[in-house]
Protein backbone atom coordinates (compact mmCIF):
# COMPACT_ATOMS: atom_id res chain seq x y z
CA UNK A 1 0.00 0.00 0.00
CA UNK A 2 2.74 2.17 0.84
CA UNK A 3 4.55 1.65 -2.58
CA UNK A 4 1.06 2.26 -4.07
CA UNK A 5 0.86 5.95 -2.16
CA UNK A 6 4.67 6.66 -3.51
CA UNK A 7 3.79 6.19 -7.17
CA UNK A 8 0.57 8.41 -6.88
CA UNK A 9 2.54 11.12 -4.94
CA UNK A 10 5.16 10.78 -7.87
CA UNK A 11 2.70 11.40 -10.18
CA UNK A 12 0.51 13.81 -8.75
CA UNK A 13 4.16 15.85 -8.42
CA UNK A 14 5.05 15.24 -11.64
CA UNK A 15 1.29 16.49 -13.62
CA UNK A 16 1.90 19.73 -11.08
CA UNK A 17 5.09 20.99 -12.02
CA UNK A 18 3.79 21.10 -15.74
CA UNK A 19 2.95 24.82 -16.64
CA UNK A 20 1.17 26.44 -20.07
CA UNK A 21 2.38 29.45 -21.72
CA UNK A 22 0.42 31.07 -24.86
CA UNK A 23 2.24 33.34 -27.51
CA UNK A 24 0.49 34.79 -30.52
CA UNK A 25 3.09 35.33 -33.31
CA UNK A 26 1.33 35.45 -36.64
CA UNK A 27 -0.10 32.57 -38.25
CA UNK A 28 -0.09 29.93 -35.72
CA UNK A 29 1.63 27.31 -38.23
CA UNK A 30 5.10 28.27 -37.89
CA UNK A 31 5.06 29.35 -34.07
CA UNK A 32 3.04 26.11 -33.22
CA UNK A 33 5.99 24.13 -35.16
CA UNK A 34 9.24 26.13 -33.56
CA UNK A 35 7.77 25.27 -30.00
CA UNK A 36 6.65 21.32 -30.80
CA UNK A 37 10.53 20.91 -31.37
CA UNK A 38 12.08 21.83 -28.26
CA UNK A 39 13.08 19.68 -25.49
CA UNK A 40 11.13 19.74 -22.42
CA UNK A 41 8.18 20.68 -24.17
CA UNK A 42 4.72 17.83 -23.85
CA UNK A 43 2.37 19.60 -26.27
CA UNK A 44 1.74 22.39 -28.69
CA UNK A 45 -1.64 23.94 -29.68
CA UNK A 46 -2.53 26.20 -32.52
CA UNK A 47 -5.47 27.93 -31.77
CA UNK A 48 -7.51 31.27 -30.87
CA UNK A 49 -7.19 33.28 -27.35
CA UNK A 50 -8.63 37.41 -27.01
CA UNK A 51 -11.98 36.68 -27.96
CA UNK A 52 -15.10 34.87 -26.68
CA UNK A 53 -16.00 31.14 -27.71
CA UNK A 54 -18.43 31.98 -29.99
CA UNK A 55 -15.74 33.09 -32.36
CA UNK A 56 -12.99 30.89 -31.63
CA UNK A 57 -12.59 29.51 -35.03
CA UNK A 58 -11.07 30.30 -38.13
CA UNK A 59 -13.52 31.57 -40.15
CA UNK A 60 -14.41 34.25 -38.16
CA UNK A 61 -10.47 34.95 -36.59
CA UNK A 62 -9.51 35.44 -40.38
CA UNK A 63 -12.37 37.62 -41.50
CA UNK A 64 -11.80 40.06 -38.64
CA UNK A 65 -15.55 39.26 -37.04
CA UNK A 66 -13.32 37.99 -33.51
CA UNK A 67 -10.52 39.96 -31.47
CA UNK A 68 -8.71 36.76 -31.12
CA UNK A 69 -5.12 36.52 -32.18
CA UNK A 70 -4.24 33.17 -33.64
CA UNK A 71 -2.14 31.88 -30.69
CA UNK A 72 -0.65 29.51 -29.70
CA UNK A 73 -0.52 26.80 -26.16
CA UNK A 74 2.29 25.09 -24.91
CA UNK A 75 2.45 22.92 -22.27
CA UNK A 76 5.80 22.56 -21.01
CA UNK A 77 7.81 20.99 -18.24
CA UNK A 78 9.82 23.73 -16.44
CA UNK A 79 12.61 21.33 -15.46
CA UNK A 80 13.55 21.11 -18.49
CA UNK A 81 12.82 24.50 -20.31
CA UNK A 82 12.34 27.67 -18.50
CA UNK A 83 9.52 29.81 -19.13
CA UNK A 84 12.43 32.40 -20.13
CA UNK A 85 13.87 30.00 -22.11
CA UNK A 86 10.37 30.26 -24.02
CA UNK A 87 10.23 33.71 -24.32
CA UNK A 88 13.95 33.82 -25.70
CA UNK A 89 12.60 31.61 -28.42
CA UNK A 90 9.37 33.61 -29.27
CA UNK A 91 11.10 36.66 -29.63
CA UNK A 92 14.62 35.93 -31.76
CA UNK A 93 13.11 32.81 -33.82
CA UNK A 94 9.34 32.10 -33.45
CA UNK A 95 8.15 35.94 -35.26
CA UNK A 96 9.29 39.11 -35.57
CA UNK A 97 8.02 40.99 -32.35
CA UNK A 98 8.40 44.60 -34.13
CA UNK A 99 5.33 43.95 -36.73
CA UNK A 100 1.99 45.35 -35.62
CA UNK A 101 -0.43 43.44 -36.50
CA UNK A 102 1.34 41.73 -39.05
CA UNK A 103 3.91 38.80 -39.83
CA UNK A 104 5.31 38.58 -43.43
CA UNK A 105 2.77 38.05 -45.43
CA UNK A 106 -0.10 37.94 -42.82
CA UNK A 107 -1.83 41.24 -41.95
CA UNK A 108 -4.97 41.86 -39.36
CA UNK A 109 -5.05 42.25 -35.67
CA UNK A 110 -5.40 38.16 -35.45
CA UNK A 111 -1.49 38.09 -36.30
CA UNK A 112 -0.72 40.64 -33.76
CA UNK A 113 2.40 39.72 -31.12
CA UNK A 114 0.91 39.09 -28.42
CA UNK A 115 2.09 37.22 -25.03
CA UNK A 116 -1.11 35.92 -22.94
CA UNK A 117 0.14 35.62 -19.18
CA UNK A 118 -1.42 33.26 -16.85
CA UNK A 119 -0.49 35.26 -13.57
CA UNK A 120 1.81 37.70 -11.90
CA UNK A 121 4.79 35.83 -12.62
CA UNK A 122 4.44 35.39 -16.12
CA UNK A 123 3.51 38.93 -16.45
CA UNK A 124 6.90 39.99 -14.86
CA UNK A 125 9.05 37.79 -16.99
CA UNK A 126 7.44 39.34 -20.15
CA UNK A 127 7.95 42.84 -18.85
CA UNK A 128 11.41 42.03 -18.11
CA UNK A 129 12.54 40.20 -21.15
CA UNK A 130 11.09 43.16 -23.16
CA UNK A 131 12.43 45.66 -21.25
CA UNK A 132 15.98 44.13 -22.14
CA UNK A 133 15.62 43.78 -25.61
CA UNK A 134 14.65 47.63 -25.44
CA UNK A 135 17.54 48.62 -23.63
CA UNK A 136 19.96 46.19 -25.50
CA UNK A 137 18.43 47.65 -28.93
CA UNK A 138 18.62 44.14 -30.91
CA UNK A 139 15.73 45.28 -32.79
CA UNK A 140 15.89 49.04 -35.02
CA UNK A 141 12.10 49.25 -34.16
CA UNK A 142 10.36 49.44 -30.69
CA UNK A 143 8.94 45.64 -29.55
CA UNK A 144 5.21 45.93 -30.70
CA UNK A 145 4.16 42.93 -28.56
CA UNK A 146 1.29 43.24 -26.04
CA UNK A 147 0.78 41.55 -23.25
CA UNK A 148 -2.82 40.49 -22.80
CA UNK A 149 -4.12 39.11 -19.53
CA UNK A 150 -4.91 35.26 -20.60
CA UNK A 151 -9.00 34.71 -20.47
CA UNK A 152 -9.12 31.10 -22.27
CA UNK A 153 -7.23 29.33 -25.21
CA UNK A 154 -9.59 27.73 -27.96
CA UNK A 155 -8.10 24.96 -29.95
CA UNK A 156 -8.27 25.38 -33.52
CA UNK A 157 -9.67 23.37 -36.16
CA UNK A 158 -7.67 19.70 -36.73
CA UNK A 159 -6.83 20.87 -39.66
CA UNK A 160 -4.58 23.15 -37.76
CA UNK A 161 -3.13 21.48 -35.92
CA UNK A 162 0.67 20.14 -36.86
CA UNK A 163 0.05 21.77 -40.12
CA UNK A 164 3.81 22.44 -40.49
CA UNK A 165 4.80 18.93 -39.71
CA UNK A 166 1.69 17.34 -41.97
CA UNK A 167 2.23 19.69 -44.89
CA UNK A 168 6.08 20.31 -45.06
CA UNK A 169 6.00 21.15 -49.12
CA UNK A 170 2.76 23.36 -48.77
CA UNK A 171 3.97 26.66 -50.56
CA UNK A 172 3.44 28.88 -47.56
CA UNK A 173 5.28 26.84 -44.80
CA UNK A 174 8.11 26.48 -47.38
CA UNK A 175 8.42 30.04 -47.89
CA UNK A 176 7.34 31.12 -44.32
CA UNK A 177 7.75 28.08 -41.48
CA UNK A 178 10.96 26.37 -42.90
CA UNK A 179 13.19 29.06 -42.13
CA UNK A 180 11.94 29.46 -38.48
CA UNK A 181 12.82 25.88 -38.07
CA UNK A 182 16.59 26.37 -39.65
CA UNK A 183 16.74 29.61 -37.19
CA UNK A 184 15.77 27.06 -34.35
CA UNK A 185 18.54 25.06 -35.27
CA UNK A 186 21.37 27.33 -35.77
CA UNK A 187 20.33 29.75 -32.63
CA UNK A 188 19.21 26.85 -30.12
CA UNK A 189 20.82 23.35 -30.67
CA UNK A 190 20.71 22.35 -27.11
CA UNK A 191 17.06 22.75 -27.17
CA UNK A 192 16.17 20.48 -29.98
CA UNK A 193 14.37 17.58 -28.96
Amino acid sequence: MRTLAVILFLSVSCFAAEQKAVFAGGCFWGVEAVFENLKGVIDVRSGYSGGTAKTANYEDVSYHRSTHAEAVEIRFDPAKVTYQQLLNIFFIVAHDPTEVDRQGPDTGKQYRSAIFYSDDSQLAAAKAFIAALEKSKVYERPIATKLEKLSAFYSAEDEHQNYVKNNPTDAYVVRNDLPKLDALKRAFPNLIK
